[in-house]
C-alpha cells in the first residue's frame, strides 16, 4: 500500500480510525482504504450516517457562535478529528478576533494535518493527546500558551463520548476537565443515541459491532445517560435535545429524520 506524503511514518494503514472514518463521512480525503471499507460497512448498517455527521458539524458551529455571543472566546476541542472546512477556529475567528482554540486528538493523521492547516496561525494549535488522560492536556504547553484558565473556556466534546464505554470512566474524565476550568466555562457536547433515531435497535447494535470489529468502542446511550455528563454544567436552553433542535437556524436543519440519531447540549459551569 502506497503511503501518502501526509501519513505519519510508522502508522499502520490497515487499521481503521474513527476520526478518519468521520472524515470519509464528511467527504474528506484524509482517509485510507481500511477507513473507507469500515465506513461503508457502517453506512450500509446505519443509513444516513453522512447526514448525521453533517448535522453534528452544524450543531458545533451553532454552539461556537453561541459561546462567542456569551463572551466565551477560548475553546478546548478534545477529539477534534481531522480539520475540515468550517472548523472551530474558522467559525470562532470569524465571530471574534479574541478567539483562541486548542485542538486535541489522538489520531496522528488528525494531528499532522491539523498542524499543516494551522501553520502560521497564532490563535490556534493542535496537540496529540488522549481524552482518557485529561490532566496532561490541561497542563500542556499549547493550552497554557493560548488559553487563560482563569477565564471561562468552552470545553468541546463533540461526537466523542460514544467512543468510550462505561468501563473507560468517561464521566470521571469529564469531571476532571470540569474541575480544571473556572466558573462560567461551557461544556459543548453531542452524543449518538437511538432514542429518536429512525433506525432499529438491531441497526444500532450492528453499528456498534462494526466499530468493535475495527478495534473501537461505539456506545449508544439514552438521553438520561448522556445528561449525566453535564453534572456541574447546568444546561442552557433548550437543554439536551436532538441535534437539529438545538437552536436551529433554519427549518432545513430539521428536515431529515436521520439527524435525530443523537443528542446535543451546552451547559455552563456554576
Amino acid at each position: 500500500m502506497e503511503r501518502p506524503a501526509w501519513a505519519p511514518p510508522g502508522m499502520d494503514l490497515s487499521v481503521p480510525s474513527v476520526s478518519r472514518m468521520y472524515d470519509y463521512y464528511l467527504g474528506g480525503s484524509h482517509n485510507f482504504e481500511a477507513d473507507r471499507v469500515a465506513a461503508r460497512r457502517a453506512m450500509d448498517a446505519f443509513p444516513g450516517i453522512p447526514k448525521i455527521a453533517q448535522a453534528n458539524r452544524a450543531f458545533m458551529r451553532r454552539a461556537v457562535r453561541y459561546a462567542i455571543s456569551e463572551g466565551v472566546t477560548q475553546f478546548l476541542d478534545i477529539g477534534s478529528g481531522i480539520p475540515t472546512f468550517g472548523n472551530v477556529h474558522e467559525v470562532a475567528g470569524a465571530a471574534s478576533d479574541a478567539a483562541r482554540v486548542v485542538y486535541v486528538d489522538n489520531d496522528p493523521v488528525a494531528v499532522a494535518h491539523g498542524r499543516a492547516v494551522l501553520d502560521g496561525d497564532d490563535r490556534a494549535e493542535i496537540l496529540h493527546g488522549d481524552f482518557l488522560d485529561p490532566l496532561p492536556i490541561v497542563k500542556s504547553d499549547p493550552v497554557h500558551r493560548l488559553l487563560d484558565l482563569d477565564r471561562p473556556v468552552a470545553l468541546m466534546l463533540v461526537a466523542l463520548l460514544h467512543f468510550f464505554g462505561d468501563g473507560d470512566e468517561p464521566r470521571e474524565k469529564v469531571a476532571t476537565l470540569r474541575d480544571a476550568l473556572p466558573a462560567g466555562s461551557l461544556l459543548i457536547l453531542s452524543h449518538a443515541s437511538m432514542d429518536h433515531a429512525p433506525a432499529t435497535r438491531e441497526q444500532g447494535a450492528e453499528l456498534e459491532r462494526i466499530y468493535r470489529d475495527g478495534g473501537a468502542t461505539f456506545a449508544m446511550r439514552s438521553g438520561e445517560e448522556i445528561a449525566r455528563f453535564f453534572d456541574g454544567f447546568p444546561l442552557v436552553a433548550p437543554g439536551l435535545v436532538p441535534m437539529p433542535d438545538w437552536r436551529p437556524e433554519s427549518p432545513s436543519d430539521q428536515e431529515d429524520p436521520n439527524v435525530y440519531a443523537g443528542y446535543a447540549g451546552v451547559g455552563r459551569k456554576a
